[in-house]
């Protein structure tokens, strides 16, 4: 099931600042459990309980992608960079590119090897690329749909390797959001103590922009986020694939709260919940909450974030699943 609904939201492009066709899904699997609100940013918001704002628990719904910028009179669409992506990755590679009449199949060319006469191999920056959508005009490419403002993303395969891991582009930060989802599904019917919201932020690769907004209405005892751990490499010590979620102890926007990652490893250890702790890179939505709340990113382990084969092992993701129910109960 977990592999359906990963496959599913997953597939759905939606960069930051457009994230409209994500979020309706979102809500139309959360609808038959439990209300929402969408605010004027664009993040989808369940609250459960009663009273004071106990917890918040954020997902980001974006992903990284490519903000088309102009047509040239070749028909090429010109683009920019949205979110942290490696030059490396968009050299050859396929795209979907996003209208708003549907999606068109585009290409960031090559220069082949035999035609590579000065044998230089350095990448080549984003501002030097092109993605070719098969038209001929500027013209051509107006009568194709495409608009400037349309976007595009990596075109999406996705595979399940050995029965344990899936792969694709965009688990960053869908995971999370399939986590969330079925922790509400999960908690709706039981009596909690205060009140527990759970959010599907917006613009998140951008600069946090939705969780920014969400701080503005919310000043809850404890913040969550729920997002990719980068894995695995020196920086990240001896967390690895498959050994449970992730408490996220520090990365590039914050050092997260001791007591609270001590106090969410007793919960995990009473629940028999296998977790990790480790440091990343990158930054968190729960890092704009610190002046304000007891903060902590809660994950699982991906190899090879942001690119088109993001990988995670499914055991993790059940894990964190439980580790946020347990801790909506015993917090």
């Amino acid at each position: 099931m977990l592999i359906d609904e990963l496959r599913e939201i997953t597939q759905i492009p939606g960069i930051s600042g457009y994230e409209e066709r994500v979020r309706e899904k979102i809500a139309e699997w959360i609808e038959p459990y439990a209300d929402y609100t969408v605010d004027t940013i664009g993040n989808l918001v369940v609250e459960l309980g009663e009273g004071e704002t106990k917890a918040v628990f954020m997902a980001h719904m974006d992903e990284i992608g490519l903000l088309i910028t102009g047509i040239r009179p070749d028909g090429k669409l010109t683009f920019r960079k949205v979110g942290g992506i490696d030059d490396r990755l968009l050299y050859g590679r396929h795209f979907d590119v996003i209208t708003e009449n549907g999606k068109l199949d585009g290409v960031i060319g090559v220069l082949p090897v035999h035609l590579n006469l000065e044998r230089k191999f350095e990448t080549v920056p984003w501002h030097r690329l092109v993605i070719d959508i098969g038209a001929d005009s500027r013209e051509e490419a107006e009568a194709l749909g495409v608009k400037v403002l349309d976007y595009a993303v990596f075109k999406k395969h996705f595979a399940v390797l050995n029965d344990r891991y899936v792969s694709t582009r965009s688990l960053d930060d869908r995971f999370g959001v399939v986590a969330l989802v079925e922790a509400i599904k999960d908690l709706v019917d039981h009596d909690l103590d205060g009140k527990y919201v759970f959010a599907f932020t917006v613009q998140e690769e951008i600069g946090l922009k939705g969780a920014k907004f969400l701080a503005q209405k919310y000043s809850p005892k404890y913040a969550f986020a729920v997002d990719s751990f980068g894995c695995c490499a020196d920086l990240t010590g001896d967390v690895k694939l498959g050994g449970g979620p992730v408490i996220r102890a520090a990365d590039n926007s914050a050092i997260y709260t001791r007591r609270l990652a001590r106090k969410v490893a007793e919960i995990a250890s009473k629940n028999e919940i296998p977790l990790q702790i480790g440091v990343t890179g990158g930054g968190t939505d729960a890092s704009v909450f610190q002046d304000k709340s007891e903060v902590l990113a809660l994950s699982v382990p991906i190899k090879y974030l942001h690119s088109e084969v993001e990988t995670l092992h499914i055991g993790d993701l059940e894990g964190l699943i439980k580790l946020i129910e347990a801790i909506a109960f015993e917090l």
